[in-house]
């Protein structure tokens, strides 16, 4: 079958304080920071649904296991219920799955009426093409595809 789930890249989480949340990921849990990027741009906003919005990701992993914890901190959260400039809860959190051919899941999850967006794209840096959607429960899902 195409379209299918190859393993979970990541699972993420909003934090409404980054510093305070790697603290207790990595220097109390032992959790080891891999990458931090500040995200920001039309492919995020449209991702997101929301324009101007600007995300700082910082994937850890534990030291024997290959799936990451993705900690997302949007600039000028604050401590209310929402992740903050805007950003819908059905992103977060998150998990994050590599897809074998995410054309033809896409196919199969508009067969089915599951909503989505944007459309399957190509992300700013060429390398991966991504699709957002929701589980029944609004669990958020990041559907990842090499490019």
């Amino acid at each position: 079958m195409k379209g299918r789930v190859l393993s979970v890249r990541h699972t993420g989480l909003w934090v409404r304080d980054l510093e305070a949340s790697l603290y207790f990921y990595r220097d109390l849990l032992g959790l080891e920071a891999r990458s931090r990027t500040d995200e920001s741009g039309s492919f995020l906003d449209e991702a997101m649904g929301t324009p101007g919005v600007r995300v700082t990701a910082v994937k850890l992993s534990a030291p024997e296991g290959g799936t990451l914890i993705e900690l997302l901190h949007s600039a000028g959260s604050s401590g209310g219920d929402g992740p903050g400039q805007g950003v819908p809860h059905a992103q977060f959190p998150h998990i994050a799955m590599a897809i074998d051919d995410i054309d033809a899941l896409s196919a199969r999850l508009r067969d089915a009426n599951v909503p989505f967006r944007p459309a399957a794209r190509l992300s700013p840096n060429g390398n991966i093409k991504v699709l957002f959607c929701a589980d029944p429960d609004g669990t958020g899902l990041e559907l990842v595809q090499n490019a």
